[in-house]
């Protein structure tokens, strides 16, 4: 299935208005935050692959365009000229993983203001969703302070699409591993997952569900010990785990999935300890955020791993953006909105980062994109030229390297999970200029 009426009916609508007027001079267009949501004092870029893919096989369908004529909007001229569209223009783009603030360009798309006006809603609904997903997962792996995450999120993300890009965001910030199959296959993620309070109901008792289990699966056992009583359970996950050791095998583990996690924790991990199965981990899961994270490590509870869920899947905090796509520039010609609460900043855009001594993130210029600005790291790259895609995409794990490299250099006052310090990004000279320019006088 083609790709192309994944979008707004204005699109088209303003799309066959060029048309018929002659436009097709060439476009920039800018996808960015207006602001950032409460509490978080960064974005984590996501969403550039699927967006390349899809500008690159861009094209109306036989079946796509019987049914714009089914409507009885469109004209058959109209028609016919969309039958033969196909993205030509450029894309410039910040890298996945990179660390973005309000107002700067994740991507500006250059091309004929059909193409690129076409391409709106799939954008934002591709960066929308992975850059709101790669935050939460990454204020996560900043919570767990080095503690394996795994994405238990896929049976309430909302639909399979998102649960596969949900599992892709959360790798490329650092979880270890996704219990999304699927997921697994198509982006090679490690899987990983224990099992359901369902499996331990469905026998006689708990010590012979545990011992099933790990019958079955003597390398990869982690026991769920909270379907009854939770230390009850750990003292019968002991004794199976130290049977275990008899045969040669040993325990993986335990999870935890309910109650108070951090008196729980200390208690499990004393009955392991006791049980000689030091080597034995907790995973802890439930309904898990960045927030309660923090707090049990701080706490110090003696938890190896996380488990996250619903509230990371669906980013319940905070679950969009003020994401914007909008029209800079139009035939050389740079234009600005002045709306109130949602003016944009004229012209093709570079965005400049500058490191302090140590190495560290310090602050932003936001610039035109033929402006220089001395000492500055342009963050924007050419992606796209000519509809056709430049080199080959990075993979998911250069992807995660890149992200981890970055995250490190960005100072603790940005990362606080409840009260972030606020990023320094200042307009250059250049832009500042021109909009003043373009601005009527009052």
């Amino acid at each position: 299935m083609g790709l192309a009426l994944a979008t707004d009916l204005y699109e088209l609508t303003m799309a066959q208005s060029y048309w018929e007027h002659g436009m097709h001079g060439q476009a920039v267009f800018s996808l960015f935050v207006r602001t950032l949501p409460h509490g978080r004092g960064y974005l984590v870029a996501a969403g550039l692959e699927d967006v390349l893919r899809y500008l690159e096989g861009l094209h109306f369908t036989a079946s796509d365009l019987q049914y714009l004529e089914s409507t009885g909007i469109f004209s058959p001229s109209f028609l016919e000229y969309l039958a033969s569209l196909r993205f030509t223009g450029e894309v410039w783009a910040v890298a996945e993983g990179s660390l973005v603030f309000a107002n700067e360009p994740i991507l500006e798309v250059k091309a004929p203001i059909i193409e690129a006006q076409l391409a709106e809603t799939y954008i934002i609904n591709q960066v929308h969703l992975q850059t709101v997903i790669a935050t939460k997962a990454a204020r996560c792996v900043w919570a767990a302070q080095g503690r394996a995450l795994v994405d238990f999120s896929f049976r309430r993300t909302h639909g399979v699409e998102a649960g596969l890009k949900v599992a892709r965001c959360c790798y490329l910030v650092g979880f270890a591993a996704t219990s999304n199959v699927l997921a697994g296959k198509v982006y090679g993620i490690p899987v990983a997952g224990t099992m359901a309070h369902s499996y331990i109901m469905a026998f006689p008792s708990e010590l012979e569900a545990f011992q099933a289990f790990v019958r079955s699966f003597p390398e990869r056992s982690i026991l769920l010990i909270d379907t009854y009583d939770t230390v009850q359970g750990a003292r019968i996950a002991a004794q199976v785990g130290q049977e275990m050791a008899q045969r040669g095998h040993r325990l993986r583990g335990v999870r935890l999935d309910s109650g108070d996690l951090l008196s729980l924790s200390r208690e499990v991990r004393k009955i392991l300890d006791e049980a000689g199965l030091a080597e034995a981990q907790i995973l802890a899961s439930g309904g898990l955020d960045e927030l309660e994270m923090e707090t049990l490590v701080r706490e110090g509870a003696p938890i190896d791993a996380f488990g996250v869920g619903t509230r990371m899947g669906v980013s319940a905090d905070a679950p969009w953006l003020d994401m914007a796509y909008k029209l800079v520039e139009y035939e050389g010609r740079p234009v600005l909105k002045l709306s109130q609460g949602k003016a944009t900043l004229p012209g093709a855009k570079q965005v400049f980062r500058f490191y302090d001594g140590t190495g560290a993130m310090s602050r932003d210029v936001l610039a035109l994109r033929d402006e220089e600005v001395a000492g500055g790291q342009p963050l924007l790259r050419q992606v796209m030229k000519e509809g056709r895609i430049l080199g080959p995409l990075p993979t998911l794990q250069e992807l995660r390297r890149r992200f981890q490299e970055e995250f490190a250099r960005l100072p603790e006052a940005y990362k606080d999970l409840r009260a972030p310090a606020t990023y320094p990004v200042k307009v250059s000279p250049g832009i500042a200029s021109l909009q003043q320019e373009l601005a009527p006088s009052s």
